[in-house]
């Protein structure tokens, strides 16, 4: 019962605090009147599928960027789908509409990805891995992974604190007096029972001010067929238990005097119950496991640029994320597992920037974050300890330009506390850690950059890895990483058949120690979490994209992104898996997209071939997961019918049926079918 009271205490105060962040939120967004304009043209204009833009790939760091203009070239429907893109990215996917899907970045896993969220990073500091198939792509401009981090100095500290950074950026409007208002209604629908409409409102209310609301709405029963192989048949099973509901909501209000001269406020809300089908074992029954999440975040942002000198950036957010987790064929005395977590933060960040000289810019940023987890989570030896976690972080940045060479430096501070009502704290952590970058041109016109960069982070162990059934007080130490860099970039636009080329090449080492290991299939009465990881990691990333035109009215458009990675623990010689490569990390992989289009049509190709892998440290046969190679295709379709954009889109994913797995016993779907229909006013 007291279980019972805590969810449900938990619950009621969640939808309370949420009802009334919504109903302010509300009577400030509709403020205004809507300005109903009619048209009674009935004429249809062919409009072009998508312009040629050439990425620019001259960065000071290694940067790769898709923007919503070429979303529908990947058959995308979440960011995940978008991120799995990228050269480096090695996507770790549990199959399904609603399956968790996150990325490890030059393999150095999941918690050392910072995502950015319109400029502020999202945390999860019960598991620390943000779940990328959550955000839809409907408020998304454009999507960029940075490795190491983003270029700029005057940006919050926390964005100097990842070994990477996905950089979401989501749309803002730009209307005019003449056409106040733009309202988009979509939908999608195809395999596995999909129903996803969505609506998206941008409204001008006057010169400076304006605002956009999304929602969407995702079902999906989430059934499909894989190769049952346990009894050696080869026969067809169907997944079950992988249905999802979701809602999601969002909505932002700018303001804006000048482009130098901003401020903006928005809200982000998130509400899923999804089924977990869990592994795929021969004789055993389907899952029953069920997860509910419900997430709100509101976040605020004011910037101010001074002309030739200052530079203020000000940051601030507030988070809550409630989970409860449901398994109730779990075999304990309280006849399954029913827990409820709550998460909230506190988060504000303050930036500023000068310019010492035209060329040289100086920044400090200062970050502070109080984060705390409530669960209900108890046994007769164990009470959770309900952490609450204080992160302190400060910056100090240097960018620099010289003739053809080009600097930036910054150096970190990280302390960070916990304090717990039960049991025993971690001890407090701190650290200071750099990041050295520079770019040279060596000829000042030939589109040739040479680029290297060195960065020293290290992440926190997080609750789950320091709390979670912590019988006894777990000793861990952060882990450390160390990457370096070196790569070269070529960039160039032409009058002929080739419009534009773009190339990249990095090779990097990465360096871990005291990697955190977690062995979920230990008895929880023990600790089962430690640093005993040493790694060790060596690459290579290429990038090439190029767009032609054949002919008049026609162009075309290929990209290829190949890494290379070898991964090596390198804990202890005395291990039978010393310098195997590490678990889900493919030594070769390719994606690849190509298109063309004219008029109002455009056919476009999207694949990705990975090398085989092993879902354990031991590197032999029976761990062995093998190579797959998954083909989608995507039909555009754009058009204006009354003066109104309206297009439309058929996709096909894993056009051949590849029967593979991304992780070990969670089958992927096979070949399915996606209809995408939207008008806008």
């Amino acid at each position: 019962m007291e279980k019972l009271a805590f969810g449900i205490n938990i619950k009621r105060n969640y939808y309370h605090d949420t009802l009334k962040i919504g109903f302010a939120i509300f009577l400030i967004l509709f403020s205004s009147q809507l300005k109903a304009q009619q048209d009674t043209t009935h004429k249809l204009k062919e409009v072009n599928v998508t312009s040629l833009s050439a990425p620019n790939v001259q960065t000071i760091v290694p940067v790769q960027q898709i923007s919503s203009a070429d979303f529908s070239h990947y058959a995308a429907l979440t960011v995940a789908d978008i991120a799995a893109n990228f050269a480096g990215v090695n996507m770790k996917d549990y199959g399904g509409v609603g399956g968790l899907k996150t990325i490890s970045v030059r393999s150095l896993g999941a918690s050392h990805t910072g995502v950015l969220y319109d400029g502020v990073v999202l945390n999860d500091a019960q598991n620390g891995q943000i779940d990328l198939g959550k955000f839809s792509l409907y408020n998304v401009q454009s999507i960029a992974l940075y490795n190491g981090q983003a270029p700029g100095i005057v940006q919050p500290a926390r964005s100097f604190a990842s070994a990477s950074i996905l950089d979401i950026k989501t749309i803002r409007p730009q209307l005019t007096e003449a056409k106040p208002y733009l309202i988009s209604v979509g939908a999608n629908g195809g395999s596995f029972g999909l129903i996803n409409p969505y609506l998206q409102w941008q409204q001008r209310i006057s010169k400076q001010w304006s605002f956009v609301l999304n929602g969407n709405y995702t079902y999906a029963n989430g059934q499909y067929k894989y190769k049952e192989t346990g009894d050696g048949s080869d026969t067809l099973a169907i997944r079950r238990n992988s249905d999802i509901k979701a809602l999601q909501t969002d909505g932002a209000l700018y303001w804006a005097k000048s482009d130098s001269n901003k401020f903006k406020i928005q809200f982000n809300y998130y509400n899923s119950d999804r089924g977990l089908p869990g592994p795929v074992i021969y004789y055993t029954t389907a899952s029953n496991q069920r997860l509910q999440n419900h997430d709100l975040l509101v976040q605020s942002a004011y910037e101010y640029i001074a002309p030739g000198s200052f530079h203020l950036l000000i940051n601030s957010k507030y988070s809550q994320n409630y989970l409860h987790y449901t398994d109730p064929d779990y075999l304990n005395n309280a006849g399954g597992v029913n827990e409820h977590y709550m998460q909230h933060e506190f988060y504000q960040s303050a930036s500023v920037g000068y310019h010492i000289l035209k060329n040289w810019e100086v920044s400090y940023s200062s970050d502070a974050a109080l984060t705390n987890l409530f669960s209900d989570v108890y046994t007769s030896y164990y009470q959770y300890a309900f952490p609450t976690r204080l992160t302190l972080l400060n910056a100090v940045a240097s960018d620099l330009n010289f003739n053809r060479w080009h600097f930036q430096a910054n150096l970190l501070s990280s302390y960070i506390r916990d304090h717990v009502k039960n049991g025993v704290a971690a001890d407090s952590k701190s650290a200071f850690t750099p990041t050295i970058a520079a770019t040279f041109l060596p000829f000042k016109s030939s589109g040739l950059q040479l680029r290297a960069f060195y960065k020293d982070i290290f992440r926190n162990p997080t609750f789950a890895e320091q709390y979670y059934y912590a019988i006894r007080p777990r000793i861990l130490n952060p882990e450390r990483t160390k990457q370096y860099d070196i790569g070269v970039t070529y960039q160039k636009s032409f009058d002929g058949f080739v419009h534009d080329v773009a190339i990249t090449a990095d090779a990097y080492y990465n360096n871990v120690h005291n990697k955190i290991i977690y062995l979920p299939t230990r008895s929880p009465e023990t600790p089962s979490v430690t640093n005993l990881g040493k790694v060790d990691i060596k690459g290579v990333d290429v990038t090439l994209k190029t767009n032609v035109i054949p002919a008049a009215g026609w162009m075309g458009i290929f990209s290829l992104n190949y890494t290379y990675q070898q991964a090596f623990d390198v804990t202890s010689p005395d291990d039978s898996f010393y310098k195997n490569q590490i678990p889900y990390t493919p030594k070769n992989l390719i994606n690849l997209n190509a298109g063309i289009n004219h008029g109002i049509w455009g056919l476009y190709y999207n694949g990705t071939l990975s090398s085989s892998r092993y879902y354990v440290s031991n590197n032999t046969a029976q761990y062995y997961l093998p190579t797959y190679n998954v083909s989608n295709a995507s039909l555009v379709y754009k058009i204006l019918a009354n003066k109104l954009p309206v297009n439309a889109s058929f996709e096909v994913n894993n056009i051949f049926n590849e029967r593979y797995v991304v992780v070990y016993s969670y089958p992927m779907p096979g070949r399915s079918y996606r209809l995408s229909f939207q008008i806008t006013i």
